[in-house]
């Protein structure tokens, strides 16, 4: 079984598709390898989402915020899923995409704009970290061969 690209795209590629990306790639079907990426970077990963991706598997001192260009480069990995997990991200004029990968929207509030205590910050990327695995675990059941970008958005709504 070959594993499916998914790259999360956010706007600055600090939170919510650094988690997606996390879970994509430990996702316990093998079927993902995850992928993340912005449209205007931050200089680094938020500590909170950094601390999830470790929890699930990955390497800390490998997760960095990048340009979603390095995406739409003629060597770089050819993506069959693209998921944009921010609004902002998904208004925007995203750069041509190698192999006309599957498109949709997985919006999710962001994480690191909530104010209060650590226990309240961290509750809201948990949330996030949670929706996302749900709609991760729906696309790993379905037969992603034949997925199209309207089968995608609507496993936003089912989950």
């Amino acid at each position: 079984m070959k594993p499916y690209n998914i790259l999360f795209l956010c706007t600055h590629n600090s939170a919510r598709s650094v988690i997606g990306e996390a879970l994509a790639s430990t996702h316990p079907s093998g079927k993902f390898i995850g992928f993340s990426a912005g449209s205007t970077p931050g200089t680094s990963v938020n500590p909170i989402a950094a601390d999830i991706a470790e929890e699930l598997g990955m390497v800390r001192s490998q997760l960095k915020s990048k340009s979603w260009d390095v995406y739409g480069e003629p060597d770089a990995p050819k993506m069959d899923f693209i998921i944009t997990v921010c609004d902002n991200a998904a208004g925007e004029i995203c750069p041509f995409w190698p192999g006309q990968p599957v498109t949709a929207h997985w919006g999710f509030p962001d994480p690191s704009q909530v104010q209060g205590t650590e226990l309240e910050k961290r509750k809201a990327f948990n949330e996030v970290k949670n929706g996302l695995k749900k709609r991760l675990d729906i696309l790993a059941a379905l037969p992603l061969e034949k997925l199209d970008s309207m089968s995608l958005r609507e496993i936003h709504t089912k989950a």
